[in-house]
């Protein structure tokens, strides 16, 4: 992390005015005309063998709650953001760092785009706005995820952000009658810093 302080009300403003964007998305507070959109996602089944254990669509009140809390933007625990775009303002995803405490900061980090805008580069650009926010801003050491095997899209960007393989769960989940691995990967922070990512 940088050891040079602010000599200036500018140089503060100018961090915060860039912290939570890159020009094209922004992060923001978890807005309730959001949910429902972002239910719908959680919910449909070829999102969900992306992400979650079993197909199982879930009641939209436990799914809400979900984004709630993992927004709740509680002090060392659960931060969360909307994605939107900046040209539209149009919801395009959410992201969460999530079960953060003292002394480990470690979080865990995961993030939901809209089917319609996946492959635009928007999963990249808000893993950088979060990794960013969760090192410079909530001093976290180490960013964590875990990751289905076969997500190979999602790996990806998750390696152009700076996130490293770690360890393999071998056979840790089942779908379509079979098992399959379960990635474990991560940032450090000093490694982030250190890596001219910085958005």
């Amino acid at each position: 992390m940088s050891e040079v302080q602010w000599s200036s009300s500018d140089e503060a403003s100018e961090y915060g005015s860039r912290l939570l964007t890159d020009g094209t998305i922004t992060l923001r507070a978890l807005s309730e005309s959001d949910i429902p959109r972002l239910v719908a996602w959680w919910n449909r089944p070829d999102w969900a063998a992306l992400q979650q254990r079993i197909i199982k669509p879930r009641p939209d009140g436990p799914v809400e709650e979900m984004f709630r809390n993992w927004s709740a933007n509680t002090p060392l625990r659960d931060t969360g953001f909307s994605i939107v775009s900046n040209d539209t303002g149009e919801l395009l995803g959410h992201l969460t760092l999530y079960g953060a405490s003292l002394p480990e900061r470690c979080a865990s980090f995961a993030i939901l785009i809209g089917p319609d805008h996946v492959g635009h580069g928007i999963g990249p650009k808000a893993t950088q706005l979060a990794l960013s926010y969760g090192f410079r801003e909530l001093g976290l050491n180490r960013i964590e995820l875990r990751a289905w095997a076969f997500n190979t899209r999602a790996i990806r960007a998750y390696e152009k952000a700076g996130f490293v393989l770690e360890g393999r769960r071998r056979e840790a989940v089942f779908h379509d009658g079979r098992f399959h691995d379960e990635l474990l990967m991560s940032v450090l922070a000093r490694d982030y810093l250190t890596g001219e990512r910085l958005v």
